[in-house]
């Protein structure tokens, strides 16, 4: 069953950031809408008011009775406009038409009569068309004319959609915007905690140091927690170290011994028929030996209190290693040669010494005998390195980063290996910030293991070597 997919605290934050910006930027949108509409009804409105009011200034009561006189030219001046279609009308207190357009007198609803000062605004319907009106009400004697100022609704449509053009694609603009700030201050605010991933990421049995990276308040407590785990741990795995070199210890002087009395068994008088079985137990005192060794060497190197920072040279390490086989290897019928040169490094003798000699009893153990072995070391700029490469039957490529794993195999290996040699030997050479690595042989089948150690940090530029 497929496991669901996990979601993401950067696109829920987001989400939830979000989620109420987009139910408030519309409804804010609508009364900026709504705001700017008006105002700009409002000046819109205002215009009209100014017309009638000129209208109002051109009522004449010296007669007795109130005149209108409009000349052609002020007709036009009033009726002047780019978009819409303008008309007037002036009324006498008893609704008699003074001047303008008579057919205002059809409106519908129709306005409410104002008295002298008085003015009313609404939209009205003139037959088949829409109307903006003001209605001004002038002194005229004893009471008041009634000014009707109209126009048509395109100017007002055109500026209502471009109004509401501004107001959507400024939302939209600003969503766009606060989207990106938003993202972006997350993706800030969860920086710490990425960079934390990518540090316990990293952590392993070896890398038990307090973590001290300088966090958020909200993260002091989760990284205290994992400090806290961290002591744990490391305070767990010191006592499995303790206990394997114990038991090592405690197992490797008896079987020194058991090992020394079946040898001497061997060579006292006895059956010849049992030569096969005390052959059989002296392997296998032999091999149980071995392993006691190795856990021991496991446990040194998993040891943090080893110092791995005192300067050695490589080539020391293969020539002493070279000198403990030299007797090994010859009654077997194995070929040891070594191709050493200066290889200075950073390291714990002791630990190299073994990383050493478990690459050489690999070796021996698979190439088999009559086998070609060959140890060289060097150094060049990226740092020195150490490899053992033999003519044995090699490791498949899909299994090599199977075989430096503890108690694992190769599916084609032979003898009665434990598993754990490249293992111990890859865990020293990480102890040592370097790698190893299984290779192809320089020609012809085999195996070449090589371990790379990073270059000697650089002395400051006022020091130098001592003479």
């Amino acid at each position: 069953m497929a496991k669901p997919a996990r979601s993401s605290l950067q696109r829920r934050l987001f989400g939830w950031l979000m989620l109420p910006l987009l139910v408030a930027l519309p409804l804010l949108g609508w009364a900026l809408f709504g705001q700017v509409q008006q105002s700009a009804q409002g000046w819109l409105d205002e215009g009209l008011e100014d017309t009638a009011l000129t209208l109002a200034g051109q009522i004449d009561l010296r007669s007795g009775e109130p005149r209108v006189d409009v000349s052609a030219t002020m007709d036009r001046a009033l009726r002047f406009d780019r978009q819409d279609d303008v008309f007037y009308l002036v009324l006498a207190p008893g609704g008699q038409v003074l001047q303008g357009d008579a057919g205002l007198t059809d409106l519908q609803p129709r306005p409410p009569a104002q008295a002298a000062g008085g003015v009313w605004y609404g939209d009205v319907r003139l037959r088949d068309r829409e109307l903006r009106l003001v209605q001004l009400g002038a002194a005229c004697g004893a009471g008041a004319c009634q000014v009707l100022v109209a126009e048509t609704l395109h100017k007002r449509d055109a500026l209502q959609r471009q109004i509401g053009s501004l107001v959507a694609l400024s939302g939209l603009g600003l969503v766009a915007l606060l989207a990106l700030a938003a993202w972006w201050a997350i993706r800030q605010g969860l920086a710490p905690l990425t960079g934390l991933s990518v540090e316990l990421e990293h952590r392993d049995l070896h890398r038990l140091t307090p973590l001290t990276a300088s966090l958020p308040r909200e993260l002091v407590p989760l990284q205290a927690a994992f400090n806290r785990l961290f002591e744990r741990l490391g305070r767990a795995a010191g006592a499995q170290r303790e206990f394997l070199a114990d038991a090592a210890h405690q197992l490797r002087t008896p079987l020194t011994s058991l090992q020394t009395e079946i040898e001497l068994a061997m060579l006292e008088p006895h059956d010849p028929r049992m030569d096969p079985l005390l052959e059989r137990l002296r392997q296998r005192v032999v091999r149980s030996a071995r392993l006691a060794q190795q856990l021991l060497s496991l446990a040194r190197a998993e040891d943090r209190r080893v110092d791995i920072g005192n300067a050695l040279d490589l080539r020391d390490i293969a020539t002493e290693c070279g000198q403990d086989w030299a007797h090994r290897a010859l009654p077997i019928g194995v070929d040891l040669g070594f191709e050493l040169a200066e290889a200075p490094a950073l390291g714990d003798a002791f630990l190299l010494r073994e990383l050493l000699e478990n690459l050489v009893h690999n070796a021996v153990s698979y190439a088999g005998a009559g086998a070609r072995i060959t140890v060289r070391c060097g150094s060049g700029h990226d740092g020195s390195w150490l490899e053992v490469e033999d003519n044995g039957p090699g490791i498949p490529t899909a299994e090599r980063p199977v075989v430096m794993q503890r108690f694992r195999r190769g599916e084609s290996a032979k003898g009665t290996g434990s598993g754990l040699g490249l293992a111990i030997a890859a865990d020293i050479a990480a102890r040592h910030g370097g790698r190893l690595d299984m290779l192809d042989a320089h020609a012809g089948p085999g195996l070449r293991a090589r371990l790379s150690l990073p270059p000697l940090p650089s002395l400051p530029s006022d020091q130098g070597p001592a003479a």
